[in-house]
């Protein structure tokens, strides 16, 4: 059975990205945020085995949106997904409870190992 994947990304480029990335996998692309608020809004609807969360966004950035989301739901699997790769935005990210981060540009292999480690 697939995993579902919900990309957070203001980046439609990335969604492509990540769908062109994740074909002839056990993932698939089930639901597509543009915001951190839309995040939040669409978690509890979608219930996503695994979210991809981008860092920069318009609004609310992805690691409010990462933390709220995984106060109102601790089981929350979120990966972040940046080309924001600081020591201490990977600190915050790790403190919240992100499962993993993956630099921009991601490649296959890359992907599917910090997808398996957040999904352990």
């Amino acid at each position: 059975m697939s995993k579902r994947i919900m990309v957070v990304d203001d980046s439609r480029l990335v969604r492509v990205q990540l769908e062109d990335t994740l074909k002839g996998t056990d993932y698939v692309v089930s639901a597509y945020c543009r915001s951190g608020e839309d995040a939040i809004e669409q978690y509890p609807v979608v219930k996503p085995d695994l979210v991809t969360m981008d860092i920069i966004m318009q609004g609310m950035d992805g690691l409010d949106a990462a933390e709220i989301i995984l106060k109102n739901h601790p089981d929350a699997r979120i990966v972040m997904i940046s080309s924001l790769a600081y020591d201490d935005t990977f600190e915050r990210a790790k403190a919240i409870g992100a499962k993993g981060f993956i630099d921009k540009p991601f490649h296959q292999e890359q992907l599917l190992n910090v997808f398996r480690q957040a999904l352990q």
